[in-house]
């Protein structure tokens, strides 16, 4: 039987720190996951039969491992505006949304998934870039009247399927924690904050199979959703990869980066776009992270996510340059690729 006492021995909760162990990996069939997803499940054992769940009937996915904060103060909302690229002044309790910090020069440093409940902001981002983000945000109050925390004690999975589309953003009916729609994968998705000490309670609750981040992360590349770290590197822009009105708001006012935001929206000429490949299924393995895409020889750009997908076979994203025609067939790590459009260049 597993006991809190158990769970809470195998795990550490250390923003940053690789050694989180999600007490889901003791589930039956449990592969864990490597990399960007280190600590919880790569899959439980079918990971096609797991993305046809996800796909179809629903799944709930273990992301206890991705890291969350809380700002409060009745200052965070229009502090939060001024330093983050989305309009976030006038938020609205239960409305989910998604915003950038961005360098002085335009290049996104974070990726923000928000949501306020009235009294406190929560924010989720990639595994490992909490401490990083509360420095930022630390060195940015000033005089303010907002608190910024690392939240150990919640974790966060995620939904998708029809149970996913009978829910609503709000607190959840037991009040500890909350629910936020998301607009992927699949038709209906949601995310939910769990008290991290009852995660295997939460998750049995829902009444769903578990799926891996292997299915995962092959819909959201099917989706054309990059991730921050896989699909960006240090000169990554938001027009490059589709963040543009999702997690870009156009008509506020200024905030870090927006003059390289700006001058691309108006000449609307960015350096590079994001695509989806459809990499040759004839190789047994996948191009590694970060492999150069070249055609006829020349580095065109690189691959980020690759999976097996259930359905369309080996895929993956790539950032390529602007010209780099639709028609072409490029080479990533031996394996060739032929390019679908995502971002309009």
């Amino acid at each position: 039987m597993r006991t809190r006492g158990n769970r809470a021995a195998a795990r550490s909760l250390a923003p940053g720190v690789s050694s989180y162990l999600s007490p889901l990996l003791s589930r039956p069939g449990a592969v864990a996951a490597a990399a960007a997803d280190l600590g919880v499940a790569w899959h439980y054992g079918d990971p096609f039969r797991e993305q046809r769940a996800l796909a179809t009937s629903g799944a709930v996915v273990d992301r206890s491992h991705r890291d969350v904060l809380a700002v409060s103060g009745p200052d965070r909302c229009s502090w939060l505006h001024t330093i983050t690229s989305q309009h976030l002044s006038e938020l609205a309790p239960w409305v989910g949304t998604e915003a950038l910090v961005l360098s002085p020069h335009g290049h996104v440093e974070h990726h923000l998934q928000v949501i306020d409940d009235g009294t406190t902001t929560w924010l989720d981002v990639e595994p490992g870039t909490a401490q990083s983000l509360m420095s930022y945000l630390d060195s940015m109050r000033f005089m303010l009247r907002v608190a910024v925390s690392v939240v150990e004690s919640r974790a966060l999975v995620t939904v998708v399927g029809d149970v996913a589309a009978e829910m609503s953003s709000g607190p959840r009916p037991d009040g500890d924690g909350w629910v936020r729609r998301r607009d992927s994968p699949g038709a209906a998705a949601a995310d939910l904050l769990v008290p991290r000490d009852a995660l295997d309670e939460s998750v049995d609750a829902l009444g769903l199979p578990l799926a891996g981040t292997w299915a995962f992360e092959a819909l959201r590349v099917e989706a054309g959703r990059p991730r921050l770290g896989l699909d960006t590197d240090h000169r990554t822009i938001p027009h490059e990869v589709g963040w543009i009105g999702s997690a870009v708001h156009l008509d506020k006012g200024c905030y870090r980066g927006q003059e390289t935001v700006a001058r691309v929206q108006n000449l609307g000429r960015p350096p590079r776009r994001l695509v989806r490949l459809h990499l040759d299924g004839s190789a047994e393995r996948l191009p590694g992270a970060s492999s150069a895409l070249e055609l006829d020889g020349r580095a065109v750009g690189f691959v980020g996510t690759s999976a097996r997908h259930y359905e369309l076979g080996p895929i993956a994203l790539g950032l390529v340059k602007r010209g780099t025609p639709d028609e072409a067939v490029l080479t990533c790590d031996g394996i060739s690729a032929s390019l679908e459009r995502v971002v309009d260049a």
